[in-house]
């Protein structure tokens, strides 16, 4: 019987402790959808296809992180590489 008992609690505490967050995209939002830039492209690549960047940041830490400002989202570099494209939001009136 100890070992049941055991293993109920070990069950209890794994399964209370993992969880996870759903995050929800309103389909009625048209920038939800919005182009960006893959993973991997490069600079030149980006401002080919986006065009000039609103604002550029400049690098930051080590391996030296970059911004790149457009309307629609922010481009995150590693080097001369996307890492990231987020869309930019704003919040609603009111």
């Amino acid at each position: 019987m100890p070992i049941v008992r055991t293993l109920l609690l070990f069950a209890l505490l794994t399964t209370g402790s993992a969880g996870a967050e759903t995050l929800g995209l309103s389909t009625d939002d048209p920038t939800a959808t919005a182009e960006r830039p893959s993973r991997g492209s490069t600079m030149s690549a980006v401002q080919s296809h986006f065009g000039e960047p609103v604002a550029r940041h400049a690098a930051v830490g080590q391996p030296p992180i970059t911004r790149w400002d457009y309307p629609q989202f922010s481009v995150f570099f590693e080097h001369d590489r996307v890492l990231h494209a987020v869309l930019v939001r704003t919040p609603p009136a009111g």
